[in-house]
């Protein structure tokens, strides 16, 4: 069954820093689009950083309107237009027992890893990791197509990704992770996620060899990949258009140590324009 139809109402929010004045533009460009699709729009509040700031609103205000979002039965889906360090301000003002009684698709990348994250481990619901923004970036017309096909069409043409094994043959489980920094937000909280028997899905914007080993070192040191069923690893933009040595899939096999852990990477899912939607809390099989 679709996600979401014509007529409905799909809510856009920021629980990470507020867009900059500079953004005002692409909001309306991508309400233009999203009224194309025959979904009516509403914003939050905090949208838009205060000047000579990261901050839209405080944690509370932002916590205080996505809930509000979950609440109205007339919003249908709620889409996280931001990024940045912020996302996790907002989690001790959720009210996770409201979310789990008023069940709907939220959207997020980056930093709202810590959010998607949060809704699986607090309420056992699917969350999606997906930037409503591609819509309208330099490869929207084929994300404009992936997103009606599948959210309102129930075509898979957005949550069908390629893949190839660094090591392992095969791979089934709960998906769980997102952007490696943001996802250690997380570590020694409530919120972090069970990660037995998970896969474990890792991405990143920026960052270097150095960042990312300690990342995975600090993993390591969590017993992470004693509990994982395996790792999928989506791209890693800084690094690998910079061709920094050695590769991502080397660092990652190095710390891991351990032959026997399914490796799996895929280009599909992470920072890019081009990036399709993974569902944090689905079920994955990867032959």
């Amino acid at each position: 069954m679709p996600l979401l139809k014509k007529g409905d109402t799909v809510a856009l929010t920021v629980c990470s820093n507020g867009k900059q004045v500079e953004y005002r533009n692409q909001m309306q460009e991508l309400h233009e689009v999203l009224k194309g699709m025959g979904l009516k729009v509403i914003d939050s509040p905090y949208i838009f950083a205060k000047e000579g700031s990261a901050s839209s609103g405080t944690g509370k205000q932002k916590a205080e309107i996505l809930m509000s979002f979950y609440e109205n039965k007339e919003v249908k889906a709620i889409f996280d237009v931001s990024g940045g360090d912020l996302g996790n301000e907002v989690l001790p003002w959720l009210d996770f027992e409201k979310i789990k009684a008023n069940p709907k698709p939220f959207f997020g990348y980056s930093d709202l890893t810590v959010v998607l994250n949060s809704i699986l481990s607090q309420t056992g619901q699917m969350a999606f990791l997906y930037q409503i923004n591609n819509l309208i970036w330099e490869r929207g017309t084929a994300q404009k197509e992936r997103f009606v096909k599948s959210l309102m069409e129930d075509a898979i043409d957005l949550f069908g990704i390629t893949t190839y094994f660094i090591q392992g043959k095969h791979i089934e489980g709960e998906v769980i992770g997102g952007n490696i920094r943001c996802f250690l937000k997380l570590a020694g909280t409530p919120y972090f996620p069970d990660v037995k028997d998970k896969i474990l899905f890792l991405e990143s914007n920026s960052g270097n060899v150095e960042s990312l080993t300690s990342y995975l070192i600090q993993m390591k040191m969590m017993g992470i990949f004693d509990q994982v069923k395996g790792i999928l690893l989506g791209t890693f933009t800084e690094m690998e258009r910079r061709r920094l040595q050695p590769p991502v899939e080397d660092i990652v096999r190095d710390v891991v140590d351990n032959p026997n852990l399914t490796i799996v990477k895929t280009r599909e899912i992470g920072h890019g324009t081009d990036s399709k939607c993974l569902i944090i809390g689905g079920r994955y099989k990867i032959d």
